[in-house]
C-alpha cells in the first residue's frame, strides 16, 4: 500500500491521493505545483498551520470557507482586521476556530504587511534544495521534516512568524512545489522539483 496504486481512471497515483475525490484533484492539480506570490505562500502557511493536528482533508473541504473568512487570504486586507474580526472568526463555522491559530494567521498578516512585496516569496523559495533528491519509490522514503524545512522554520520564526515548526514548513514546501514527493511512479511526477505534469 506504500507505493503508488492505480486510480478509477488506470493512472498510477500517491496511494494518499486516492482515498477521497478531493484529494484525487488537489493531488493532480496542486500538490507539488511550484507556488509564488506573497499573498499565496501566505495562504498556503496558514492552511498548513490551521491543518496542525488535523487531516488536511478537513482543511480542503473548508478551504473556501477560509478564503471567505479571511479576504483570500490578502495580506495587507488581514493586517487590518481588529478585534472584531477576530471574534467573528471565532464564531465561524466554516473555518477551523482555534484561537491559537487565528490569531498567529492575524499576527503574521501584521508582520507580513511590514515587509516589501516578493520578500515572503523570496525567503520561502531561498529553502528550495539545490538538487533534487532521489524519487522516493515508497511513502516510507518521503520524510516529514528535513534540514531545509528546520532551517526554514527556524528563518520564519527569527523574522515574527508564528505558528510553524519543521514539520509545517516541510509539508509547505511540498505543497507549493519547492520539492517534488511524488513517487516515482506517480502519472503526477516529472523529473526536477516542481516540475509536475498537467493531468
Amino acid at each position: 500500500m506504500s507505493g503508488t496504486l492505480a486510480g478509477a481512471d488506470g493512472r498510477l497515483r500517491c496511494p494518499w491521493a486516492l482515498a477521497t475525490e478531493e484529494y484525487v484533484l488537489y493531488h493532480d492539480t496542486e500538490w507539488g505545483r511550484p507556488v509564488h506570490g506573497d499573498d499565496a505562500l501566505y495562504e498556503r502557511l496558514c492552511l498548513e498551520a490551521f491543518q496542525s493536528g488535523l487531516s488536511w482533508l478537513t482543511i480542503l473541504r473548508r478551504r473556501e470557507g477560509f478564503r471567505k473568512a479571511f479576504s483570500d487570504f490578502g495580506i495587507a486586507k488581514v493586517a487590518a482586521f481588529d478585534e472584531r474580526d477576530a471574534e467573528r472568526l471565532l464564531a465561524d463555522e466554516g473555518i477551523i476556530r482555534n484561537r491559537a491559530k487565528i490569531e498567529a494567521t492575524l499576527a503574521n498578516a501584521k508582520v507580513l504587511a511590514g515587509w516589501k512585496p516578493g520578500e515572503l516569496d523570496e525567503l520561502i523559495w531561498s529553502y528550495a534544495p539545490e538538487e533534487p533528491g532521489p524519487a522516493p519509490r515508497a511513502i516510507t522514503e518521503v520524510p516529514a521534516v528535513t534540514p531545509e524545512s528546520i532551517a526554514l522554520a527556524k528563518a520564519l520564526k527569527k523574522a515574527g512568524i508564528r505558528f510553524v515548526g519543521p514539520t509545517t514548513a516541510y509539508a509547505l514546501m511540498q505543497a507549493c512545489g519547492l520539492v517534488n514527493d511524488h513517487l516515482a511512479d506517480c502519472t503526477s511526477r516529472e523529473p526536477g522539483p516542481g516540475l509536475i505534469r498537467t493531468p
